[in-house]
């Protein structure tokens, strides 16, 4: 018997194409906002728009970061705004667990579920998204059916 994505699996895989577009070749990451199994946005790293990515000019380091780069998360957020897509109590699926900073605007955007596959560098995710209320859910890569 061949096992059926679940619907976490299934749009964690997504974000996985979604990686693949990204732009800094430090950390391919990609994102999809989802209510309502419809999905709303996606992102994933990469430069401001208009401007030139990690892959044509290198990088732009600045204390052991890529400045260059939006993260998957926030272009995700950002291209639901500038669409007029309203995200809040949505679910967002990243390939890895959000920075900091991902974290907050995740939190302030009304997103009330993080899906995420590995984990990447920042425990205070967790004890703040208990006291928000947010569920963080680590999805552990499970290989699809050949």
């Amino acid at each position: 018997m061949t096992h059926r994505a679940s619907w976490d699996e299934y749009f964690m895989r997504i974000a996985e194409v979604v990686a693949s577009r990204a732009t800094c070749d430090r950390k391919h990451v990609g994102a999809v906002i989802v209510r309502d199994k419809s999905i709303l946005a996606t992102g994933y790293n990469g430069s401001i728009r208009g401007l030139p990515h990690c892959d044509e000019e290198g990088h732009l380091i600045e204390d052991g970061h890529c400045v260059r780069t939006i993260h998957a998360e926030a272009n995700a957020i950002i291209q639901a705004a500038r669409n007029g897509v309203r995200i809040d109590g949505a679910t967002i699926y990243a390939t890895a667990s959000p920075c900091w900073g991902c974290f907050k605007m995740i939190a302030n955007a009304g997103l009330s579920r993080i899906v995420f596959g590995e984990f990447y560098r920042d425990e205070r995710i967790f004890r703040f998204a208990t006291e928000l209320g947010i569920e963080l859910a680590p999805l552990a890569r499970r290989e699809p059916p050949a």
